[in-house]
């Protein structure tokens, strides 16, 4: 597959499409807040972006070898929205042009998927082959804490987070869901704290990979910065550990 080189803006519709049409969605809203006391707020304005369908399942894909070593798995891909970025001016300059971004394989609920843990455990198993080629059976994953909103100042998605061991070393792109916007991507394995260094230096700037990947280690005890297992600290230490919220089964 050659390199990205551009993205070219063929068509903007933007002005004569409708804010109910396409992809996302946009609702245009007038809200007023009412507080217990009886009184209530001015009547504000307030945009909302949402897409067609459910919430989203981000699956976090590792692998643990003999040696105690973590490697997780990212998809990268081009992301259009990113990319275009360079025509735009920022108060803070950015000089980056985002080729691909890497990201945890994720993908959104969809209606036949069912609800519950099963449901998102089902969803994160079909991705992990479509985005990874990798089969994971559905009872592998364990969630990851519960789910956390994308961007809550303008959109209504939560993500959900789950993880699953896997043989990295058999991953590939997948066959995806067919549309251009998946063409061309490529699997990245790392170790999980190469990987979370990734995201804190920029390189990884997606943030529910940062957050899915922070979870993982601690879900499996394990410290990046130490690059150790708690149960290889000394014994007061590893006492005291205690993870932060819980692994719902």
């Amino acid at each position: 597959m050659p390199r990205l080189r551009d993205i070219v803006i063929v068509e903007d519709r933007t002005a004569e499409s409708r804010c109910d049409e396409g992809f996302l969605t946009l609702r245009r809203l007038r809200l007023r807040n009412e507080y217990d006391d009886g009184s209530s707020s001015e009547v504000y304005p307030c945009d909302l972006v949402s897409r067609r369908g459910s919430d989203a399942v981000v699956a976090v894909l590792y692998q643990l070898d003999g040696d105690r070593q973590v490697k997780v798995l990212l998809r990268e891909g081009i992301r259009a929205p990113v990319f275009l970025r360079q025509h735009k001016q920022y108060v803070h300059a950015d000089p980056r042009v985002y080729l691909s971004v890497g990201e945890l394989v994720a993908g959104m609920v969809e209606d036949d998927d069912g609800p519950g843990s099963a449901g998102l455990a089902k969803r994160a198993a079909a991705e992990a082959e479509e985005e990874a080629g990798l089969k994971v059976p559905t009872e592998d994953f364990r969630m990851l804490g519960e789910e956390t909103f994308a961007s809550p100042g303008t959109g209504d998605e939560k993500l959900y987070y789950c993880a699953a061991q896997a043989p990295l070393d058999e991953a590939h792109p997948g066959a995806g869901d067919g549309t251009v916007m998946e063409e061309g991507a490529h699997i990245r394995v790392l170790g999980l704290a190469e990987a979370i260094e990734s995201c804190r230096r920029g390189e990884v700037p997606d943030m529910k990979t940062e957050v899915g990947l922070l979870r993982l280690a601690d879900h499996l005890g394990y410290l990046p910065q130490l690059d150790c297992f708690v149960d290889e600290l000394p014994a007061e230490w590893s006492a005291r550990y205690q993870r932060l919220g819980v692994d719902a089964s």
